[in-house]
């Protein structure tokens, strides 16, 4: 009789699955005892157990390195509770808010910005806490647009989601929904007609933005419940982070937007590493980043262009931090600079 793969959430399951040693048992367990682990079966199949460095289990795998935290990090490395007016909701920007629906995911990341608050034994919001949400949003006809957000919306049943997707139909200010998640690639089963079908709401623009760091993660599976997605009339964006060992050279950021685009699929945000706690192994330094968006400029297509942001710390929100290519020449006009690193005066001199 065939057992079903399960998703690794113990320590003991990951060095089953060949992907730690029992040499390395003392320090994980603290990291386990800290941080979620959860690395479901699609994701593992990735992993190139072979490769000490690969990609995907850099992203996913426990590590020892995640107990070194430098005095920089934080546990709300973004600020959500300086901005967050009951649980649930986080309103940062004046036409929008977080909706955090629930607190857990399909999988958890080595590099959450949320990692202290997410994972099994967080609590998803309470019937009561949901109505008081949904009823912020209606008092605030300056909202125009609901970003799912948590944990990962998408673990949620249809029917959960369609129960607050249809509260949401009825507040007419609310003209806007964006759906952030990574089951499209963790767990691509999950991404049924059904919980499509609940996304879709008269009157309302339903957005899907992926979590994705590396092409490999694309799998013919992923791009399928993509296409339940965008076959239906629901776009998608995506978001992906700089991360040390995983996608920071031009070939593999360029390859993971290329297959981003022919999933029909627009890059929209590359995030700088947050300083979330027990992740400096992963991030890069600015100047890396910059370096990196000047090798995709004129590089690869426009579509495979995303915007490369920095969360500030403290609560004051998305800032781009891509390279500038523009000056001011001292004489009225301007320099600008081409993809080919050349510079051209602006107007041209006559």
């Amino acid at each position: 009789m065939n057992v079903a793969p399960k998703t690794l959430r113990q320590l003991s399951d990951v060095e089953a699955a060949g992907l730690a040693t029992a040499e390395q048992r003392a320090a994980l367990e603290k990291v386990a005892a800290q941080y979620a682990i959860a690395i479901t079966p699609s994701i593992e199949g990735l992993i190139d157990r072979a490769d000490p460095h690969d990609p995907i289990a850099r992203q996913f795998v426990p590590d020892a390195a995640e107990l070194t935290t430098v005095p920089q990090e934080r546990a709300d490395p973004i600020g959500d509770d300086a901005h967050s007016p009951l649980p649930g909701i986080v309103h940062r920007y004046p036409d929008r808010v977080l909706l955090k629906l629930t607190h857990v995911c399909a999988v958890y990341c080595r590099f959450c910005f949320r990692r202290e608050m997410v994972g099994p034994g967080a609590e998803p919001l309470t019937a009561q806490q949901r109505d008081a949400a949904l009823g912020y949003i209606a008092a605030h006809p300056e909202i125009w647009e609901v970003i799912f957000t948590g944990g990962d919306p998408l673990v949620l049943s249809p029917r959960r989601i369609k129960e607050v997707m249809t509260r949401l139909a009825a507040i007419d200010h609310v003209k806007v929904v964006r759906v952030h998640t990574r089951v499209p690639v963790a767990e691509p089963s999950r991404i049924t007609p059904a919980l499509v079908k609940a996304l879709k709401i008269k009157g309302k623009a339903t957005y899907v933005v992926l979590h994705a760091n590396h092409a490999r993660e694309l799998t013919d599976a992923a791009r399928e419940a993509c296409d339940r997605f965008i076959d239906s009339g629901i776009p998608m964006l995506s978001q992906s982070v700089l991360l040390n060992g995983v996608n920071d050279d031009p070939q593999t950021l360029g390859a993971l937007m290329r297959k981003l685009v022919e999933c029909r699929i627009k890059p929209y945000y590359l995030h700088h590493g947050d300083l979330a706690p027990g992740t400096s192994h992963l991030r890069t330094s600015i100047d890396r980043g910059q370096d990196l968006m000047r090798a995709l400029r004129g590089r690869y297509s426009g579509l495979c262009q995303p915007e490369y942001v920095l969360d500030i710390p403290g609560g004051h929100g998305k800032s781009p931090i891509g390279p500038n290519y523009l000056a001011p020449d001292g004489a009225g006009g301007w320099r600008v600079e081409d993809f080919n690193g050349a510079s051209h005066c602006y107007p041209p001199k006559t």
